[in-house]
């Protein structure tokens, strides 16, 4: 369900060490998410405290699930600041969902700062029992002899 790449993190810490500038505008680094499997779905959660409610996007596209969300900065000019470390810009995203998902049930709800994004497995795709037919009359086999000449 989710793609690997082992050098994400390195890239992420060298953008960081490399781009950061003193008194810049600070993005959000991550989205911290969890994701569990429950029954016949999957279930996940991501933590956006702070975000605006209307900026919250949640997409489908070719098996891709992108979500995204905004916080906005403070912009009160007066405000003379002791500490300024909470992130502010967007938030961004992306999950290859795998085959047999179906991607026109996915529902999502953000309640106290944690966006839920619930994504069914398709029927087709649900384990099932198949049922094995067999005749009622048992048939036995004679074996046949073959006379040498």
């Amino acid at each position: 369900m989710l793609r690997f790449d082992p050098f994400s993190d390195l890239d992420a810490l060298t953008r960081g060490l490399l781009t950061n500038q003193t008194g810049s505008a600070r993005t959000p680094r991550f989205m911290p998410m969890d994701l569990c499997k429950i029954g016949d779905h999957y279930v996940l959660t991501a933590d956006l405290p702070g975000i605006d409610p209307g900026s919250v996007d949640v997409s489908v596209d070719n098996g891709t699930l992108t979500i995204s969300a905004q916080r906005t900065a403070r912009s009160e000019e007066s405000a003379q600041w002791l500490a300024n470390e909470r992130f502010f810009g967007s938030y961004r995203r992306q999950l290859s969902l795998g085959e047999g998902i179906d991607t026109t049930a996915i529902t999502a709800t953000y309640e106290n700062g944690v966006l839920t994004v619930t994504i069914p497995v398709a029927e087709k795709a649900k384990p099932r029992k198949i049922e094995v037919s067999h005749a009622n009359a048992q048939t036995s086999i004679e074996p046949k002899t073959i006379d040498a000449e």
